[in-house]
């Protein structure tokens, strides 16, 4: 049963789910066994059963909400927290350079948001990068990377890959093209549908978060897949509910997630971070803020 909220007003039913392909990414690369994000998946499936109509009223009832993280403060925030528990460092922009292979049976993982080549994602991000900037430094590598999907591979990347990455790398375009990537897929999709659940600026870094950590997945342990059992839980405050008691929920069910597979897996981005700012009452993700990860202390004055 429903845990009832607070609040007495709904303005807004749950958005239905469209399915798509599934797959996790970790602090430590993508973990789960699902299939890779297929070409032709929407990075926003909780609208694409929605009408022209009900899409165009969901960008109104946006266009009038306070940009919370998407504000450039805010999303410089989170890059920063998102930074410290995937690479142990608020410099997420010194990332972009960044390629290895950590042995999560997903092939190298590289870049700000770790794109696998074992997850279609870093493919995707090359393809898209390569129709606007042919002749690329990594464009010799579409045929492999298209070959090494889905699995671990190294076969038509080693031993030159890397080193092509590292050089493209230094390149503002392919830079941007690393942040517009992850925008469209991670960052856009969840900040807009934790604003349609009535999230404010924390929750929309804590779906965020999960996005990149479990990936935008329907099933149990992807992002869309938790939402709905959050939502069996307690009611989002778009339908009335606690926004806190709404977002402890769905911290449990991302912690619970990690550990399914590896019950000795470290959680902290959740204990000693976000579910402090939430304990903390900083619904805003208000600054100065001070956090800890794998044990290390991290601030933002």
């Amino acid at each position: 049963m429903k845990r009832a909220g607070c609040l007495g007003l709904t303005f807004l039913a749950v958005a239905p789910l469209a399915t798509v392909a599934v797959f996790l990414m970790s602090p430590d690369g993508k973990t789960d066994d699902s299939p890779a994000l297929s070409p032709s998946a929407s990075a926003q499936p909780y609208d694409k059963d929605k009408s022209a109509a009900e899409r165009k009223a969901d960008d109104k009832l946006i266009a009038g909400l306070p940009p919370g993280l998407a504000a450039p403060a805010k999303k410089e925030l989170a890059q920063q927290i998102v930074a410290s528990a995937e690479n142990s460092t608020l410099d997420w922009r010194g990332q972009y350079g960044y390629i290895e292979d950590i042995g999560d049976d997903k092939g190298y993982t590289a870049g700000i948001i770790g794109f696998c080549t074992g997850t279609h994602d870093l493919l995707t991000l090359v393809e898209r990068y390569t129709k606007d900037h042919p002749g690329n430094g990594l464009a010799r590598y579409l045929p492999a990377l298209r070959e090494v999907d889905g699995s671990d591979s190294h076969e038509g990347l080693d031993p030159g890959f890397t080193k092509a990455w590292q050089a493209e790398a230094k390149k503002k375009e392919f830079r941007d093209a690393q942040e517009t990537e992850r925008d469209r897929v991670y960052f856009d999709p969840a900040v807009r549908l934790a604003k349609l659940d009535g999230l404010g600026t924390l929750g929309q870094f804590i779906y965020y978060d999960a996005m990149v950590l479990h990936g935008p997945g329907t099933g149990p342990s992807g992002f869309y897949g938790l939402r709905e059992a959050a939502i069996k839980e307690a009611d989002t405050p778009s339908q009335g509910g606690s926004e806190k008691s709404y977002l402890d929920i769905f911290l449990d069910l991302r912690r619970d997630a990690m550990k399914a597979k590896r019950p000795d897996r470290d959680t902290t981005r959740i204990d000693t971070a976000q579910r402090q700012f939430l304990y903390d009452g900083n619904l805003s993700l208000k600054t100065p803020l001070t956090w800890q990860v794998y044990g290390e202390t991290f601030k933002v004055p």
